[in-house]
């Protein structure tokens, strides 16, 4: 008794102490309160035959139809390729960029100059989808200056008509668009290594790529398995503006994904319990990537992980 009394005075004592941070992020958890755990009601319209006549509690309990008329569908497969596709890829080509970028940065530039190229590196991430997918449409057209310079060679390409572009674009300039932005986390990291640690390196004699090997990557490794763990529990995770924004009829066979393919049988055809169905399967693949992934980095980390 005495001791819970305790924890519960040193409880309130915490609170009291920080109630300035507390209220602080009370705006958060409200927001996050309202906007994401409220809404999960609506997945209740997953399992029943939907009919806004007689809203969620009284349309007819359906179980599992709709998800085993997903999976069984012959779009499924596509979907599900489509989608991984972008996602590993965007993961396999787009983790190293930022962790390079930053290193580099650290290593190669003096503070001014570091603060003015990583002003122009975040610009990119500012700029809105609809504006990155006009410009890949005005660099990358028949008319355009990539095939115009192509053209003096002789060559014409169809970038965005031919499905096998498809892909190459849209993860090559989301790379591009986020790399600034993502380094930031991994520069903030960088800076908070102890200068001793490089200056007896320095007069130990080791030279540039000795001090990233030896001091600058494993400051970064336990940013770098977080940042993995949460991207691949979120590979399923592939927003649908930019590649629906990407679309067109003949390049469908590569851009149709599981959010585009959610958003036309939701919002375009309203089958509302068929897109939740299909919405929720892909939240659950995302749970299992993630505790499965996180499992693994922990075993082959030392435990290290979330």
């Amino acid at each position: 008794m005495k001791t819970s009394k305790l924890q519960q005075a040193s409880l309130f004592d915490r609170i009291k102490q920080q109630k300035l941070l507390l209220l602080m992020l009370l705006p958060g958890l409200v927001l996050t309160f309202i906007f994401r755990y409220i809404p999960m009601y609506g997945v209740l319209i997953a399992f029943k035959d939907y009919n806004p006549l007689k809203g969620v509690l009284g349309s007819e309990w359906i179980g599992f139809e709709e998800f085993t008329k997903f999976l069984s569908s012959p779009n499924f497969a596509t979907l599900l390729a489509n989608t991984l596709k972008l996602s590993v890829y965007g993961l396999l080509l787009g983790f190293l960029p930022p962790i390079i970028l930053a290193i580099m940065l650290n290593q190669l530039l003096s503070d001014k100059a570091k603060k003015r190229i990583q002003l122009v590196l975040y610009a990119p991430n500012f700029i809105s989808v609809v504006v990155i997918v006009g410009m890949i449409f005005l660099f990358f057209s028949v008319g355009g200056p990539v095939n115009s310079i192509l053209g003096i060679f002789g060559i014409e390409a169809n970038f965005l008509t031919d499905p096998d572009f498809f892909r190459p674009l849209y993860i090559l300039s989301g790379i591009w668009q986020g790399m600034g932005w993502a380094s930031t986390l991994y520069t903030a990291t960088l800076v908070n290594v102890d200068p001793a640690l490089i200056e007896a390196a320095k007069l130990d004699g080791a030279n540039i790529f000795q001090r990233i090997w030896h001091i600058d990557l494993p400051a970064l490794k336990p940013v770098m398995v977080i940042q993995f763990i949460l991207a691949a529990g979120g590979i399923m995770n592939v927003g649908y503006e930019k590649a629906f924004l990407m679309q067109t009829s003949l390049n469908l066979t590569s851009s149709e994904i599981i959010s585009t393919y959610v958003y036309k049988i939701g919002l375009v055809s309203g089958d509302y319990s068929y897109s939740t169905a299909v919405g929720l399967f892909n939240a659950f693949i995302n749970i299992i990537l993630l505790i499965a992934v996180n499992k693994i980095v922990k075993r082959i980390n030392d435990g290290q992980g979330l």
